[in-house]
């Protein structure tokens, strides 16, 4: 009869949360569980049958790669109030993936390959294992091209918190091409040291190029990605370097959970949960764009005669770009809630995610769209009286550019919900964002502009301010 209901376990990777207990007559409904790597959080359990609040949904698991399709989590939805009580609030959507780095294109080793470094098996070591460097390419005979190096080796942890280095590749002959680096091993469920790819080889005497860099090894559910690629080799007397490894496209946030219904006599509908966090884009040359973060849920209070729509979750930030690459766009706000039968205020919309910051040259992510403010009561398909509309969120801030890179552009703001069909007015309509800042000019080059300021909604809603001008990149120096 009394009592609240249990809180839901938290999932295994790739595995739902627990959803929440109901709770009897009086009491609160339990919390949903985290949800597992990948995974949504389970949902809220119900409120009393007489009085008692929801339990609140569980945050959907972090994305993690070979589970799901490397998607994060969605949050639980908040439990739902009967006839007393207050919704339970939507989970936080899980965090996306960080962009892997790219794969180096293969190059077929001419010399011997470099032999893998001695993998350590014991389950708590710390030791550094580190593959053996490819060997040296012979010299070509008279104007032959010379050999290329060998790949580095494979570096290995299988256990522990030790680092795994790939060996480096092996220098050109005179006039070869310098060998790949070798990739670094991946590191087990408990490991949490780097695992590094090895430089890439030199070029020697000629035309010859430098090798390439090779990319970081993958590891286990320690770490979701590789830490990063290694240089390329320097080019020969003539030749260019070797190219970097390209960053990889950073991974959409999970969306954020739904709030739960108020009760039927009385209580207010529950906020819902944020999205989850874009992924950040690789590093490399040719870094890719941030993920946009998941667009909250939007709140509901339903047939609840007396009662305030929840608040629409905030749009989630754009991720970082990588080196020359654009930042990732901001989530929108969810919508704010509708109000109750007869009484109550809309909820208000949720502001719109902040574009992602451009990369080193790259441009500055577009802010998202805020959310409209939920209608007040009185508004088809209600037929209550008195009510005000929620105000609109704010559209998001355009992301800034990276050095060298123009400033994003801005999302606009919501619209206002309609006022109550007797008394109240309408909400509020959210004003645009600020267009993102110019980067400053590259060593020599030009200016990075600034965003567009974004346009106001109609009522209420002021214009955004326009993105600052990038400062003047200075010219390098005389050799």
């Amino acid at each position: 009869m009394y009592g609240n209901g249990g809180n839901g376990g938290n999932g295994l990777p790739g595995q739902a949360g627990g959803n929440g207990g109901s709770a009897g007559l009086i009491g609160n409904g339990g919390a949903g569980g985290k949800g597992g790597a990948g995974a949504g959080g389970g949902n809220g359990g119900a409120g009393g049958w007489l009085v008692g609040n929801g339990g609140a949904g569980g945050m959907g698991g972090a994305a993690a790669p070979n589970i799901n399709g490397g998607s994060a989590g969605q949050g639980g939805t908040g439990g739902n109030a009967t006839l007393f009580g207050d919704g339970g609030a939507g989970g936080q959507g899980g965090t996306g993936l960080t962009g892997a780095n790219g794969v180096n294109p293969a190059i077929n080793g001419i010399a011997g390959k470099g032999t893998n470094g001695t993998p350590d098996l014991l389950v708590n070591a710390s030791g550094d294992v580190t593959g053996g460097n490819g060997q040296s390419g012979a010299d070509g005979a008279f104007a032959a091209v010379g050999g290329t190096g060998g790949s580095g080796g494979l570096g290995l942890v299988f256990g522990g918190a030790g680092n795994a280095f790939g060996g480096n590749g092996g220098t050109g002959g005179v006039g070869g091409i310098g060998g790949a680096g070798g990739f670094g091993g991946g590191n087990a469920i408990t490991a949490s040291g780097a695992a590094l790819g090895g430089d890439g080889g030199n070029g020697t005497i000629g035309i010859a190029a430098g090798g390439a860099g090779g990319a970081g090894g993958g590891s286990g559910l320690a770490r979701s990605f590789a830490d990063g690629a290694a240089s390329g080799g320097s080019g020969g007397l003539a030749g260019g370097g070797g190219t970097g490894a390209a960053g990889g496209t950073g991974g959409v946030g999970g969306a954020g959970g739904n709030g739960g219904h108020g009760g039927l006599l009385m209580g207010n509908g529950g906020s819902c949960g944020s999205g989850g966090t874009g992924g950040i884009g690789g590093a490399g040359a040719l870094g890719g764009s941030g993920g946009g973060r998941g667009t909250g849920g939007s709140a509901d209070a339903s047939a609840n005669r007396n009662a305030t729509g929840g608040f629409g979750g905030g749009g989630g930030d754009g991720g970082l770009g990588g080196t020359g690459g654009t930042g990732g766009g901001g989530g929108s706000g969810g919508n704010g809630g509708r109000s109750g039968l007869r009484f109550g205020n809309g909820g208000d919309g949720g502001i719109a995610g902040i574009g992602g910051e451009g990369g080193a040259g790259g441009t500055g992510g577009h802010g998202g769209v805020g959310g409209n403010g939920g209608d007040g009561a009185g508004v088809a398909p209600n037929n209550g009286v008195i009510g005000f509309g929620g105000s609109a969120g704010t559209g998001g801030d355009g992301g800034a550019g990276g050095t060298g890179g123009n400033g994003g552009g801005t999302g606009v703001g919501g619209l206002g919900g309609s006022g109550g069909l007797l008394i109240g007015q309408a909400g509020v309509n959210g004003p645009a964002a600020t267009g993102g800042a110019g980067g400053a000019g590259g060593n020599g080059g030009g200016l990075g502009t600034g965003g567009t300021g974004g346009t106001g909604t109609t009522q209420n809603g002021g214009n955004g301010a326009d993105g600052s001008i990038g400062a003047d990149g200075l010219s390098g120096q005389p050799g």
